[in-house]
């Protein structure tokens, strides 16, 4: 154990190497992480001084890379406040990890309110990380999303950039900002297109379903009349004598002959006028 640490800070760097070789070289996730909420645990809450600081802030670096390696980011930041509590003591190396990992995932405004909390607390200013994480949330954050003015305002009013860091962050927001309303144009215009062309082809629809029905008018106008030339009443006529026939006459007395050979001369006349209604001439006895 280093000299002079104290049980608890030496206990939470055996973890902290337990779970740095779980997740580098044997690639359990899961045990890297228990190893590292224990340690966590054992340094209690909030920075804490010294080397139980640096060891807590490496316990966290390695816990979010085993989050990330099984796929669950989302719990990155809720994990990482749960031993610091306020986003003003997350330590800088830490700060960093989250917004790359959440940018990483295309979701930046998880950190928004973090990030803004963390660079307006006075006591963040004076760490020389500080310019480099202010660059940070502006590419990774706030630039992403849009925030343009909120940009503005904060490099404008940070006392710790130099006025040659100002002008050159203030490059960067105004050229974001031109690529931003850029995009936005194209995106419009080619929304414009897309609707004008779901519209033609609406009207080709439209057009194609006015023609069928057309169509399908006049072939029941033709259908109908068509229809309307048969001889209605010669059917039913053979049809009952055909009922007589076979109901209430016997075919193979003489009697019923003359209703036979009415009826096979009735049933040639319809069938004619079926098939062809207008150009065969009618079948005469």
């Amino acid at each position: 154990d280093p000299p002079g640490w104290s049980p608890a800070p030496a206990q939470a760097a055996a973890l902290l190497e337990e779970a740095a070789d779980l997740l580098v070289l044997h690639r359990d996730f899961a045990a890297a992480l228990e190893r590292c909420q224990a340690g966590c645990d054992s340094l209690g809450a909030g920075p804490g001084p010294g080397s139980s600081a640096e060891v807590k802030c490496s316990l966290c670096v390695v816990g979010i890379q085993a989050l990330a390696e099984m796929n669950r980011w989302r719990e990155v930041l809720s994990w990482v406040l749960q031993y610091y509590h306020v986003p003003e003591h997350l330590p800088p190396k830490v700060l960093e990890l989250c917004i790359l990992l959440y940018s990483k995932v295309r979701e930046p405004q998880v950190m928004l309110e973090v990030g803004s909390s963390w660079l307006r607390d006075q006591t963040n200013k004076s760490l020389p990380e500080y310019c480099s994480l202010l660059e940070l949330y502006l590419a990774h954050v706030l630039l992403p999303l849009g925030r343009f003015e909120g940009a503005e305002e904060l490099v404008r009013g940070s006392d710790v950039l130099h006025s040659e860091q100002q002008l050159a962050l203030l490059g960067t927001i105004g050229e974001s900002r031109c690529q931003w309303t850029r995009q936005e144009e194209m995106h419009s215009v080619s929304k414009e297109q897309q609707g004008t062309a779901e519209e033609t082809v609406v009207g080709a629809l439209s057009q194609k379903l006015l023609t069928m029905l057309t169509l399908l008018r006049r072939a029941l106008r033709s259908m109908s009349s068509h229809f309307y030339l048969l001889p209605y009443k010669k059917m039913l006529l053979a049809t009952f004598l055909l009922y007589l026939v076979v109901v209430r006459l016997d075919p193979a007395s003489p009697t019923s002959l003359p209703f036979i050979y009415k009826l096979v001369q009735l049933f040639r006349q319809a069938w004619a006028a079926v098939l062809f209604p207008i150009h065969r001439p009618p079948i005469r006895d």
